[in-house]
């Protein structure tokens, strides 16, 4: 799983964000990271194999994009033994961190640095794209969203989760204080907690959720619906 995009919406401004995601030592932390801003973050793991397993085969082909660091790789392989993946990442250090992860599993997972349009053409059994779709602008967001459908079978199952809420201005600071104050009562340094709420409110342009649903019910998904609401965070599962 890896917070980074995978079309930059603006990369100058997300510099500052990616820049530790190719930072070896960093990385090596990674794991430590999204349990403490992402509440339920290893249930939203074991939730999305739930969901992809109840219309994907017992030897699914599974698509997973931004798989940089294996976290949710190494869920959905331990929970599915006859399921192999496509992993896709922009960040060379943290595929690197994504086969560590997995060890043994690794046969199981392809791992590809690159973006949506670097993913293999498939057609896969089900796909993924967790904690990533919320650096992309809409019309991006919604462009990735088509490509990642055109990659499916029919009727294929998607999950996808990510910073949603509402973005009227009081709301949105009122969520991304809650968001940093779940960071420090997990554990999480307060100024790297107050250091990442400043950096999502300066650079990401968020959506709400009735957008997010939005987007995917346009780029040709059916039966969306909601299966995760955290905090700042939100999930859906949907069908090609």
């Amino acid at each position: 799983m890896t917070w980074r995009p995978f079309m930059p919406h603006d990369a100058a401004a997300l510099d500052t964000l990616l820049a530790p995601f190719s930072d070896p030592q960093a990385v090596a932390r990674y794991a430590e990271g999204p349990p403490r801003f992402v509440p339920g973050f290893s249930d939203l793991h074991r939730m999305a194999a739930v969901l992809l397993a109840e219309r994907a085969p017992g030897d699914a082909r599974v698509l997973v994009l931004g798989a940089g660091g294996g976290l949710e790789l190494k869920a959905f392989a331990e929970a599915q033994p006859g399921w192999t993946f496509d992993g896709v990442d922009p960040a060379a250090e943290m595929l690197r961190q994504a086969e560590r992860t997995l060890g043994p599993l690794a046969p199981r997972a392809r791992l590809l640095q690159g973006y949506i349009d670097d993913a293999p053409e498939g057609p896969y059994d089900a796909a993924t794209c967790l904690l990533t779709l919320h650096f992309l602008g809409r019309e991006e967001r919604l462009r990735t969203a088509v490509e990642i459908r055109r990659r499916l079978k029919p009727g294929a199952p998607f999950v996808a989760a990510h910073s949603s809420f509402p973005q009227t201005p009081d709301q949105r600071e009122r969520w991304l204080s809650r968001y940093a104050a779940f960071a420090v009562a997990s554990g999480a340094d307060p100024d790297k907690a107050e250091s990442a709420r400043a950096a999502v409110e300066a650079h990401l342009n968020l959506l709400s959720p009735e957008e997010d649903e939005a987007i995917l019910r346009e780029a040709g998904f059916s039966g969306v619906s909601p299966f995760y609401a955290a905090f700042t965070w939100r999930g859906w599962a949907a069908y090609a």
